[in-house]
Parts: structure tokens; C-alpha cells; sequence
């Protein structure tokens, strides 16, 4: 049966006898797979009882139920578990983490989060926050990798503080910085498990949306892990 190229939705062909089989089974893809969010990432075997609806990440050596499903999207569907297989550049919602992951090279990978907390609110709508956007970002290799998330354009930048959290390899330190200023939040820093960072400059205002940028010492990145928190402040106008 001909398919959508991106979905794998089945086409209705001509003369087909139960229409409805090929609608419903489209419709429950659709379900599994359309605003993603799941429950957690880090199962490998199914839960003991979940509701009709309830979606998980497979994790790396999946049993049970789950055997040989690893990095699928499962869904528990009508009393039976379904697996849809993502594509790169799919994200999903993480439920218990309250985080963004995104999907690219056979991994979710890219954790995102946002924390946000009004400093001041005047009687017609205009406010000043504080925010900090974090991302668990894996290491390109490369001589450089950037982060998804980025400093806003308009925001007011207090500082970028880093934590190794998965050793890095290649490389026997890195800068913490963002395209033209390659140490401007830390230069060459500890690449061992734990190691971290308090990057602080001046409240510096960005004109663009900007992503922080890792640059490699003493050979390219091969690996590694590092856990990036952009701290800003934001204005918005009266409403």
C-alpha cells in the first residue's frame, strides 16, 4: 500500500474493501505521534499498567514487551503497545523532566528547559524577568559545536555557566563563548566528569538570537556531554 513520505500514513486506494481499517490505523499514528510528549526516556521495559494513550521513548536495551524497540516512540493503543520510529529533527516533551529532547543521528539527544521569574510587572502590562535557559548539549564532532538553545535577541546577559556531565573527549580543554568570542564565558576549561564553570560578564545586551558556542583545545571534540544555562534578563511592553 502506497504511504505519506514523512509519516508513513497509508493512502486509501481505489476499490478498497474496509476503508475504515486503513482510516483508523492512520488516525492512531497520528494520535502516537502528533504533539509529542511522553511520559519518560529512560524505560527499558514497558510499565505494569498503562493508560490508553500513555507514550515513553524506548531506552537502550529494551526488554519485554519493548525487545528490539529501542529509541521508537511506544504507545499503548487500544490494549496493545505500537512503536513508530521518529525522524531526524522530531523534538518531544518529556513529562517527568520537564524538558524538550530532539532526535537526530539515531538518538534523543538536546535537552532544553526554560525557568522564568517576573521581576516586576507595571499596571498596564509591562514586565522585566529573569530566565535561564538550559540544554543538555551533546558534543559535536567537530572543532566547534553549538547549542540549540540561544540568547535572545533583546535580552540582557548576566553570564553562561557550564557542567561537564559526561567526560569529553578529543580535546584536553574548551572554551565557553559564542561565535567571535570563543572564551567569552570561559576559556579553556576542565573537560573531566563534574567539572563546571560560573561564566560571568557584565550585563551585555545581544542584538540577535545567539547560540553559545564549545570550542575544542588541543584537537577536535570526539565526545562528551556538557550541561549549558544561559542567564538573562527580558523587557516587555506595556500590552
Amino acid at each position: 500500500m502506497a504511504a505519506t513520505a514523512n509519516l508513513s500514513l497509508g493512502y486509501l486506494e481505489a476499490a478498497q474493501s474496509q476503508k475504515h481499517v486503513s482510516v483508523n490505523e492512520a488516525l492512531s499514528a497520528l494520535d502516537a505521534m502528533v504533539q509529542l510528549a511522553v511520559l519518560d526516556r529512560d524505560l527499558a521495559a514497558p510499565p505494569a499498567n498503562p493508560a490508553e494513550g500513555d507514550r515513553y521513548l524506548v531506552a537502550a536495551g529494551a526488554s519485554g514487551a519493548w525487545a528490539g524497540q529501542s529509541g521508537k516512540i511506544a504507545a499503548w493503543q487500544a490494549g496493545a503497545w505500537n512503536f513508530r520510529a521518529p525522524r531526524d529533527g522530531w523534538r518531544a516533551w518529556v513529562v517527568d523532566e520537564a524538558a524538550f529532547v530532539f532526535y537526530g543521528a539515531g538518538v534523543w539527544s538536546h535537552t532544553l528547559k526554560a525557568r522564568e521569574s517576573d521581576v516586576a510587572m507595571a499596571a498596564l502590562g509591562a514586565r522585566t524577568s529573569f530566565r535561564i535557559l538550559e540544554e543538555s548539549h551533546t558534543l559535536a564532532a567537530a572543532a566547534t559545536s553549538d547549542t540549540l538553545i540561544q540568547i535572545p535577541d533583546r535580552a540582557i546577559v548576566f553570564g553562561v555557566t557550564v557542567r561537564v556531565a559526561s567526560v569529553i573527549t578529543g580535546a584536553t580543554s574548551y572554551h565557553c563563548g559564542i561565535p567571535g568570542e570563543a572564551d567569552k564565558y570561559g576559556g579553556s576549561l576542565g573537560v573531566a566528569l563534574g567539572s563546571s564553570n560560573i561564566g560571568v560578564t557584565g550585563p551585555t545586551a545581544f542584538y540577535a538570537n545567539t547560540p553559545v558556542r564549545f570550542t575544542a583545545v588541543g584537537g577536535n571534540f570526539t565526545g562528551g556531554v556538557i550541561r549549558a544555562a544561559i542567564h538573562y534578563l527580558t523587557l516587555e511592553a506595556s500590552v
